[in-house]
């Protein structure tokens, strides 16, 4: 029986979402952080101490998450990102419904990450932040 055109394959499914046996990922690679299975009081007082704590940052300062503080798929954490410009006025993210995730986050800071799916594999992509949310990059981070 022929198999009608638009109907995808399990294989070639997987090559549109990026996964392959060749280079696999683990779709559920953000693992809960150990702290959120004690006392809550004490880890939103964790997280609101990083939160406050500034970094000053440059252009080409290398940068990643603060833990427990990615709101956004990329970059993942761990890896590494580069600082392209701080903003001198933050840009407010055009978020317009009070219980969005972003509404008027201030976006302060223009980080660079290297693409790392499909044919724009490689690439430098630019993205705007809210610094308030990361620290430093090291190899430990």
């Amino acid at each position: 029986m022929a198999r009608k055109p638009d109907n995808l394959s399990s294989l070639e499914l997987m090559a549109k979402l990026g996964l392959s046996n060749d280079r696999q990922q683990d779709l559920l690679e953000d693992e809960p952080l150990e702290d959120l299975r004690g006392d809550l009081g004490v880890a939103l007082r964790a997280r609101y101490r990083l939160f406050k704590r500034r970094h000053d940052f440059a252009p080409g300062d290398l940068v990643t998450w603060k833990p427990g503080l990615k709101h956004k798929r990329y970059p993942r954490y761990g890896q590494p990102a580069v600082v392209l410009e701080v903003l001198a006025t933050p840009v407010l993210d055009p978020q317009n419904e009070a219980g969005a995730t972003y509404f008027r986050e201030p976006l302060d800071v223009v980080v660079g990450v290297l693409w790392d799916e499909g044919t724009d594999r490689g690439e430098l992509i630019a993205f705007h932040f809210d610094s308030r949310r990361f620290q430093p990059w090291t190899e430990e981070a």
